[in-house]
């Protein structure tokens, strides 16, 4: 049987900033034909070397057009997305005949029973991972834990830190370690991934059929943030306001929240959970990452502390805030 390789991708939401890493790192290898569906009328600034494509996600035969003759599909959807986009776009794949589909799933381990059974994401990922089941097309799933500079760039209810402030909050004692991962890893990832035969010898993109593909760029703690945030900020524990709350008891302030309608919750409650000390977050002390397989680069955490904190000083907190509410 000939060796196949997978040559055309398409992504939805390739303007947001996980699903330009996708492309941007898809284009750098030169194997494959990239496409990026695109909301009629959106003003997403083009990517060099990626074609193109607006749709309409009401209209199915729209997006059936454009997925004909994809072999793999990638979603990145606005957390403003209505639900049922999601669900157009799998659908409409199936029926052009996709046969891989990375659904809009990123972070926790969708092969972990707590991950699935957490009130907070757990219905949403079996939701997902379940409508691409149902279509007929194979799932897979990048896990690749919390993205390191959204998550640290933003205030509080995420990485526990104000960066502007000098305040941080550590979950328990701020020593639980856990695997995050930079934007640019995960574009490599699936990079890397799709640059592999589709079939034959491993390594091959069928060994992750319908199954978690695991990345990682770090395994810290809060307390590693913090102290790459004093090497890059020339700053001492002395300089930051430093407080401490439970996880659990954070986690359930954050779904008390989430029921009370404020939105900041859903935040809260998943981060505290990502930082519980029963190991779920630590996917290297579990073995499964495939970093290695994939031939990925360790990066330098204070580089990518340092790339943060200027995101930090150039308003992502207010840009981001404003897309969330937009």
């Amino acid at each position: 049987m000939a060796v196949k390789y997978i040559e055309k991708v398409t992504i939805v939401g390739a303007g947001g900033r996980i699903g330009r890493a996708f492309a941007e790192n898809l284009v750098k290898t030169g194997r494959h034909t990239v496409t990026a569906l695109s909301r009629k009328g959106s003003n997403s600034t083009p990517i060099d070397g990626v074609k193109v494509v607006p749709v309409d996600y009401d209209d199915e035969e729209s997006l059936i057009s454009a997925l004909r003759g994809q072999q793999f599909l990638i979603i990145t959807l606005s957390v403003r997305a209505k639900k049922e986009v999601h669900t157009q776009i799998v659908t409409a794949a199936s029926k052009a005949g996709v046969p891989y589909i990375m659904p809009n799933i990123f972070g926790g381990d969708a092969a972990n029973a707590n991950v699935l059974n957490d009130p907070v994401i757990g219905t949403l990922y079996q939701e997902r991972i379940g409508e691409v089941e149902k279509s007929g097309s194979a799932y897979v799933v990048l896990v690749c834990g919390q993205w390191y500079e959204w998550s640290l760039a933003l205030p509080k209810p995420w990485f526990g830190f104000d960066i502007r402030q000098r305040e941080v909050t550590f979950y328990d004692d701020g020593k639980t370690r856990v695997n995050v991962s930079t934007w640019d890893q995960c574009g490599r990832a699936v990079a890397a991934l799709l640059s592999l035969p589709e079939n034959g010898a491993s390594p091959c993109v069928a060994d992750w059929k319908n199954r978690q593909l695991y990345v990682s760029s770090f395994k810290v703690s809060q307390r590693d943030m913090l102290d790459s945030l004093n090497r890059v900020l020339g700053t001492t524990d002395g300089d930051w306001k430093i407080d401490y709350e439970a996880t659990d008891k954070r986690y359930q302030r954050g779904l008390a929240a989430m029921k009370a309608g404020d939105r900041s919750g859903f935040a809260t409650a998943l981060y505290a959970k990502a930082f519980f000390p029963n190991g779920d977050g630590d996917l290297e002390g579990k073995g499964v990452l495939d970093n290695k397989t994939l031939g990925l680069p360790q990066e330098d955490l204070d580089e990518i502390t340092r790339r943060t904190v200027q995101m930090v000083k150039e308003g992502f907190v207010e840009k981001t805030f404003a897309e969330l509410s937009g």
